[in-house]
């Protein structure tokens, strides 16, 4: 018998940050792409959780990629530049003590290395994430979208990220918990703390998105 294809999962908090892909997958013979599944779970941390929990009650697959766009902390970074996440965690999951941001691992209410977390970080250690040729960052997440420079402040002190999304560390915490290879890609749509939409640039920011994500699925599809 021969070496059966892999089966995936793509995921994503709206249809909008992926719909190029789903274009692509209407001529999957010219693209060569994997068989996946598609999963919009909406938006934030407890969407995302659920979302991909119930889903996994139901399905088991061999690997998950979340792609979505996200804020930069950095100007130095291009609108539209794509990253993959190394390791995320909860950044709001914290209190503001004597001018000092404090997470639960701080607060000593949760071991640092308790797993899924070490050091206080939910690592991705799996082969997709090796093998991805985007560059490798840290993230945050967060259930409100940062606006504040000062907030922007304790967030580049405490944790020092490029990236910040609102279901990143959902899918980190999930697929490490349920032993699940998996990958989060990120486009920059816009720097954090930046409201005014007119400096947002979501149009290049999908598009690159997609370009690497399929650019990525047609690597799979090469090597299973």
């Amino acid at each position: 018998m021969g070496k059966s294809k892999s089966k995936g999962l793509i995921v994503a908090a709206t249809a909008i940050e992926i719909a190029p892909l789903l274009e692509s997958y209407k001529n999957q013979k010219k693209h060569r792409l994997p068989d996946v599944s598609i999963l919009i779970t909406g938006i934030g941390l407890t969407a995302t959780t659920y979302s991909l929990s119930r889903y996994l009650r139901m399905h088991k697959p061999d690997w998950i990629i979340q792609a979505g766009v996200g804020g930069c902390f950095s100007h130095d970074v291009k609108l539209g530049s794509v990253f993959a996440v190394k390791e995320d965690t909860i950044a709001d999951q914290s209190v503001v003590e004597l001018g000092e941001l404090k997470t639960l691992f701080d607060l000593n209410l949760l071991p640092e290395n308790q797993f899924p977390f070490h050091k206080g970080w939910l690592k991705n250690k799996s082969a997709l994430l090796k093998k991805c040729r985007l560059k490798k960052v840290k993230a945050i997440s967060v259930n409100e979208i940062t606006t504040s420079k000062k907030k922007v402040g304790f967030y580049e002190k405490q944790f020092n990220p490029v990236i910040e999304s609102m279901e990143g560390a959902a899918l980190h915490y999930v697929c490490l918990m349920e032993n699940i290879p998996f990958l989060q890609i990120r486009s920059v749509s816009n720097y954090i703390a930046e409201r005014n939409k007119k400096n947002w640039d979501m149009k290049k920011s999908i598009q690159h998105l997609n370009n690497a994500l399929v650019s990525i699925l047609q690597n799979i599809n090469q090597h299973s």
